[in-house]
């Protein structure tokens, strides 16, 4: 009998300190997974490489680079220091184009250092061009004539609703389009692609991925937009836990959309939390060339 006793005893210790282990091991877990989140991750800076392949792509275009960046939300938790890193790794990369997609501050009307975020995009070094789209942070908080004085200062082309050609030689181009903001702006894509001769290869500019069904209604072939962070939380099996509007469709990387091609750049900055897991921040890299 005592020795029941003194097994139901241990049992039940045994059975407590493998609780107890559980829980510390869990809550161990949660705390380095926080961390990691909190601190690490936003600060691993990806830079992805792809090859655009297109028959419209004039043969005098192939070797051009585009760099695409996007969502940097400069403010509370994203500051100068990391900025200016930013913009020498894209130097270091020797783009020949420079896009931004969107979302540069996080609240554009509460931003103390606009002109020296001015200084910063102006060091960017772009032989082709430098162009830029509005995104929804861009309008919010009063920011409209804040970000476009940014932008333009820094020797930025906005497109709202039109585009610019880019040439090589006299009848060697391709056509950058940019949209308003979908959510918070006025897009017109008719006005965007109006009188873009035919034939020409058209890169989109939108900051929400989800209006590439619209824009493949159009003679476009590539869009670049940002705007979901890439989820900016995923989890294994499961995927983003939380999507912006217009990116709960499209979120992370490349797409078909009808004869349109989209690709949706993970951003480098957060928004609302100030997390990301398994989303780093990304620079996107495209090479040009001229598919035979």
């Amino acid at each position: 009998m005592m020795e029941r006793l003194e097994m139901t005893k241990m049992n039940r210790r045994t059975f407590l300190k493998k609780l107890l282990g559980t829980g510390v091991g869990g809550m161990l877990a949660t705390l380095f997974s926080y961390y990691y989140a909190r601190f690490i991750e936003p600060g691993q800076l990806t830079v992805t490489h792809h090859i655009i392949s297109h028959p419209l792509i004039p043969k005098e275009f192939t070797g051009i680079k585009l760099l695409q960046f996007s969502d940097v939300h400069l403010g509370h938790y994203y500051g100068l220091n990391r900025f200016r890193y930013i913009i020498q790794k894209i130097n270091e990369l020797q783009p020949d184009i420079v896009l931004f997609t969107g979302d540069l501050l996080d609240e554009p009307n509460k931003y103390p250092h606009i002109d020296a975020v001015a200084s910063e995009l102006s060091r960017i070094r772009a032989p082709l061009g430098k162009f830029s789209i509005y995104g929804n942070h861009d309008h919010g908080g009063y920011g409209t004539d804040i970000y476009r004085y940014i932008m333009e200062k820094a020797g930025f082309q906005m497109l709202v609703n039109e585009h610019a050609l880019i040439k090589r030689k006299e009848r060697s181009f391709i056509a950058i389009a940019g949209g308003d903001d979908m959510m918070l702006g006025k897009p017109n894509f008719s006005d965007m692609v109006k009188a873009i001769p035919d034939s020409t290869y058209t890169i989109v500019l939108l900051h929400e991925p989800d209006g590439a069904m619209q824009t493949s209604r159009y003679p476009a072939h590539l869009q670049l937009s940002g705007h979901s962070h890439g989820g900016q939380v995923q989890l294994p099996f499961i995927g983003p836990l939380i999507t912006p509007p217009l990116s709960e469709k499209y979120y992370e990387g490349f797409y078909q959309v009808n004869h349109l091609t989209l690709y949706v750049n993970r951003g480098l900055g957060t928004t609302r939390i100030p997390l990301r897991f398994l989303s780093p921040p990304e620079l996107t890299v495209f090479t040009l060339q001229h598919q035979a």
